[in-house]
């Protein structure tokens, strides 16, 4: 273990990687796009206290500092936290950051009008693990604050796996296979750079799991939905009115529940009494 916070095959992943670059290319504009998107839709008018747990190196706490907020990011990744003081430095409006991690967060009852877990969902594989976060992420949280966690889908690298023909691999099926099965994903050791060890929850699990830690009527929205399997999908991200058809499709289907298992990420809110 990092820490005691984290083991060490999800501290080097980390430490080796940037979380700045990975929302530059590929699907990570999408991600970045929409995380903003779906966040904006539940922060209150006139400024609002955050807690960002898992917050890496700090883009969605600038992003948020910067419109008005009071963010204070936390992180079990020193390397990130670095990076995010040094973020948070060279802000006209900073936001906070600091060591630590989702299961024991050092804010008192009732502090933040809202809580983001970006990481803690897919990276603590016991479900006691998710539901004592999400049970912090309750008591910190004002009475109708909201918490807004994200999840990785277990069907995330199969549907991948499909499409650019890894599936055809024997270890990248059999991981794909125990991830469908149990939602634990652990990476095969041919197949350096994929995620380390994680959990990725079916639509319902995220669901059920979000209710039990004391939140009533949680809602579950696709963050990249359906629109990523287009077959063209980067030629109609830069075309402006078939990017423009591509979000409408995306805002229509996001809480179509037929449609969750295709979308690799999901977002549940859900709002404490």
């Amino acid at each position: 273990m990092t820490n005691n916070m984290i083991s060490t095959e999800i501290d080097l992943f980390y430490s080796g990687a940037s979380e700045d670059k990975r929302l530059t290319f590929g699907l990570g504009p999408l991600e970045f796009e929409r995380n903003k998107e779906l966040i904006s839709r539940y922060l209150p008018a006139g400024g609002a206290i955050i807690i960002d747990a898992g917050g890496g190196p700090g883009v969605y706490a600038e992003w948020l500092a910067d419109i008005g907020h009071q963010v204070h990011l936390i992180d079990p990744v020193n390397k990130y936290i670095q990076q995010a003081q040094k973020r948070a430095e060279k802000l006209k409006k900073p936001f906070k950051a600091t060591l630590g991690e989702a299961r024991k967060l050092d804010f008192k009852d009732e502090f933040a009008d809202m809580v983001i877990l970006h990481g803690p969902l897919y990276h603590l594989q016991l479900k006691a693990d998710r539901i004592k976060a999400l049970k912090e992420a309750y008591r910190v949280l004002k009475p109708a604050g909201v918490l807004l966690g994200f999840a990785i889908n277990h069907t995330v690298s199969t549907v991948t796996g499909l499409l650019n023909g890894m599936i055809h691999d024997p270890q990248f099926y059999d991981m794909s296979q125990n991830e469908l099965k149990s939602g634990i994903h652990n990476p095969p050791a041919n197949w350096p750079g994929i995620l380390p060890e994680a959990f990725f929850h079916k639509p319902a699990e995220l669901i059920d799991e979000t209710r039990e830690a004391g939140f009533n009527n949680p809602r579950l929205f696709a963050v990249e939905g359906i629109v990523w399997l287009d077959s063209k999908y980067f030629e109609t991200r830069s075309d402006p009115k078939k990017r423009e058809a591509m979000m409408d499709l995306l805002k229509s289907t996001e809480e179509n529940a037929d449609l969750f298992s295709f979308s690799p990420h999901l977002m549940v809110c859900g709002k404490k009494n």
